[in-house]
């Protein structure tokens, strides 16, 4: 569970994971993955954008959460987090393609293999917590990757999209409760 900042945590996390193995080969330097709206004008080879969050309603939960004497938090909302991960190659025209091809083929290796985020992979409160969460690469039809590309004139780049969760964002909500002091048990007969 996170507060509000966990969203960014996990897309932190996710560079971090693709900085650290996918440097210095396919990817020169770190620097050049990024987080990143596709068609923004900049250095990144590798960018992801942050396109979706939708309620994971398969990972509701509905328990409230004793928080000590007298208090009970309402329970997280669980999200899932829809990327697009999009390769751009400054390579010359000749060899763009196969280089584009290889940067994404190494980045879908590294998320294949890291498919669960945890533990030193991941950072902010997903990292204090404790928690993991999943990557799965999305079933987008290449219709409906075409139909999401609608960046205005900006024709369409290498993408591949992803599916991170289930991400819980704590609630702040906390209601009192009276301790039970006294039991009364009849027993009929």
């Amino acid at each position: 569970m996170g507060d509000y900042s966990v969203i960014a945590d996990v897309s932190a996390s996710l560079i971090k994971l693709l900085r650290e193995q996918m440097t210095p080969d396919p990817i020169p330097q770190p620097e050049l993955i990024g987080l990143g709206n596709p068609v923004d004008k900049g250095d990144f080879y590798l960018s992801l954008f942050l396109y979706n969050v939708k309620e994971s309603g398969d990972n509701r939960k509905t328990q409230m959460i004793s928080r000590g004497t007298g208090e009970i938090q309402y329970p997280p909302m669980a999200v899932d987090l829809h990327y697009m991960m999009t390769v751009q190659s400054p390579a010359d025209l000749q060899s763009r393609a196969l280089d584009e091809q290889r940067i994404l083929g190494r980045a879908m290796q590294v998320l294949y293999d890291n498919s669960v985020l945890r533990g030193s992979t991941v950072v902010g409160t997903l990292a204090e917590h404790g928690e993991e969460v999943r990557v799965v690469m999305d079933s987008i039809s290449g219709d409906g990757m075409l139909n999401m590309w609608n960046f205005a004139d900006t024709p369409y780049r290498l993408t591949v999209s992803y599916i991170v969760g289930p991400v819980m964002i704590d609630s702040t909500r906390i209601k009192t409760t009276k301790r039970v002091l006294e039991r009364d048990v009849s027993i009929q007969g």
